[in-house]
Formats: structure tokens, C-alpha cells, sequence
């Protein structure tokens, strides 16, 4: 199977490689030709949790020479539209397009717990495993399940899912109850649970996210929200997570994407959201304030 792999950040250096080890025909997209130049020179390094190797994974910036299998989407939520306008002009029609992106907002049809840290162009830190789920099911010997058979002999513990909507939330809550915390408090995932007042924000912003969830009849692909969230802390205990990796390299966050979109939702529903407001509010200052920081 050949994937198209469209970003080449930390989740997706991180599929591109585990899926050319199992054996796949894998190519990088990036629309950075110094980078796309590094990867090919050096390869791409994960260290981590499943130990430290190198993987020859060809990248390029722009049109491939056929069309690919699968597409997998691993830019930010706020770079989706560039990539699928420059997708769109060359890709095949039977191409299978699946999104591995956080928050509301794109066409998601995947969701995955894998936890990554970019080091550097080409090199990640695996730095935790979690469950990856595909939707809808379809056929027993369709697209999907040939996509879920290739992820799982990558390594990753992949299953389908017929309802994409519930999966999406599923994670959606995850996010609001870690991403926007780590960006502000500059604190890896494994220390979330473990300082009693934020801790009290994640339960009030998990338990907005769940009061619009439950409005729109979403079902949530868990039992207890934020026992979910903090077991995904503990999992990903080492993880800087994506949030917090872009407030460090000062660039623009996903967190409208994923706060903001439960303060938009709840707004529609009449649901008030004055946690996930203020947090979306305070990522954002620090977002326009890059360069106005003070340092000790």
C-alpha cells in the first residue's frame, strides 16, 4: 500500500516511519524544500518509548509521480484548507483521504492517542502509545479495514468505528482537558494530574466540553471523561503536547480549533463556557504577545 503523508511534523514522521518499516511505500509531503532536502538526506530518527531507529522515508514539495492509497493529513487544523487546495489539484478520485488532526473543524475520519514530540527536521520523540480509531467501518475487506490492517502491523493498536461524529468528540474532550493547560503552564502531559489547581480547571473545562456534548446527543466513546483525559496524562506522561510545542516555537496554536470550538458550540446551544472562554483567550494572548515575552 502506498501512503501520501501530508506534513511531516512529529505525528507524521511518526506514521510515515512505523508504516515503512511494516513494509509500505511511503512519501513525505512538505511545502518546505530545506526540510523536505533534510529528511532525505538524514532520514527520519524516532527515539522514544518504542526504542531509537532510522527509516529512509523519500519527501518531496509537490505533485507525486502516481497517485497514492491513502492520503494521511497530519498538518495543523489551521493549515487544513492550504493542503487540501494544493491536494486538490492532482489527486485522484480513489484515493482514501484520512485526517489524524485535533479539534473541530475538518473532515475527520481518524483519531489517534499516539503521543509525539518534534525534535527537529526528520526526528521525533515517541514519547507515549494510545489506541488509534478509523471511521466509518465499511466492508469487511473495504478501504478502512485494509488501512486499520496496515496501522496495526506498524505497531499501532488501530480499530474502526461506524460513528465518526462521537469518535471525534471523543478526543476533542481529551484535548480541551490537556492542550490549552500545557501551552500556558509549559509543563509535559504527566504533570497535569499531579498539581491539584490545575487539575480543578481540567475537570471544569472537561465538564463544559461533556455539557455541550451531551446537548448535541454525542456519545462518548468512554464512561468517565476526565478519569479519560488524566489516564491519557499518565499515558503520555513524557509527551510535550502539540500545543505546547507550537507556544514554544511561537507559532500560531490549534486552540481555536479545540477550546474555541467548545465556546462556539455551547454559545449555539446556550451553554455557557466560561473556563474553556477564558483558557481559549489566554492561549491566544500569549500567541500575540511572541515577542513582547519576559525571560528570566
Amino acid at each position: 500500500m502506498h501512503f501520501l503523508i501530508v506534513g511531516p511534523g512529529a505525528m507524521g514522521c511518526l506514521f510515515g516511519s512505523r508504516l515503512k518499516k511494516a513494509g509500505h511505500e511511503v512519501t513525505l509531503l512538505d511545502y518546505k524544500q530545506e526540510r523536505a532536502d533534510i529528511i532525505n538526506e538524514q532520514g527520519i530518527t524516532v527515539e522514544g518509548v518504542t526504542g531509537k531507529y532510522r527509516v529512509h522515508v523519500p519527501a518531496v514539495t509537490g505533485k507525486i509521480s502516481r497517485t497514492p492509497d491513502v492520503v494521511l493529513i497530519c498538518v495543523k487544523s489551521n493549515q487544513t484548507r492550504a493542503a487540501a487546495e494544493g491536494l486538490k489539484t492532482w489527486l485522484g478520485p480513489e484515493a482514501r483521504v484520512v485526517t489524524l488532526q485535533n479539534g473541530l473543524g475538518n473532515l475527520e475520519i481518524g483519531v489517534t492517542a499516539e503521543g509525539a514530540t518534534f525534535l527537529g527536521p526528520g526526528h521525533v520523540r515517541h514519547a507515549g502509545q494510545g489506541e488509534t480509531i478509523i471511521g466509518p467501518q465499511g466492508p469487511p475487506e473495504g478501504p478502512v479495514a485494509a488501512i486499520v490492517s496496515a496501522f496495526n502491523a506498524a505497531g499501532f493498536d488501530t480499530r474502526t468505528v461506524d460513528n465518526v461524529n462521537d469518535l471525534i468528540w471523543g478526543k476533542l474532550i481529551i484535548n480541551v482537558g490537556i492542550n490549552a493547560l500545557t501551552a500556558i503552564i509549559r509543563l509535559k502531559n504527566g504533570r497535569l494530574p499531579e498539581i491539584e489547581g490545575i487539575k480543578t480547571i481540567m475537570d471544569q473545562a472537561v465538564h463544559e466540553a461533556v455539557a455541550v456534548a451531551n446537548a448535541k446527543d454525542i456519545r462518548l466513546p468512554y464512561p468517565d471523561p476526565l478519569e479519560r483525559v488524566l489516564e491519557v496524562c499518565r499515558a503520555t506522561a513524557g509527551n510535550i503536547a502539540s500545543m505546547l510545542q507550537d507556544v514554544l516555537k511561537q507559532r500560531l496554536t490549534e486552540v481555536a480549533f479545540i477550546n474555541g470550538a467548545i465556546v462556539r458550540e455551547g454559545e449555539a446551544l446556550g451553554i455557557p463556557t466560561p473556563i474553556n472562554r477564558a483558557l481559549t483567550c489566554l492561549v491566544q494572548a500569549i500567541e500575540q504577545t511572541y515577542k513582547e515575552r519576559l525571560n528570566t
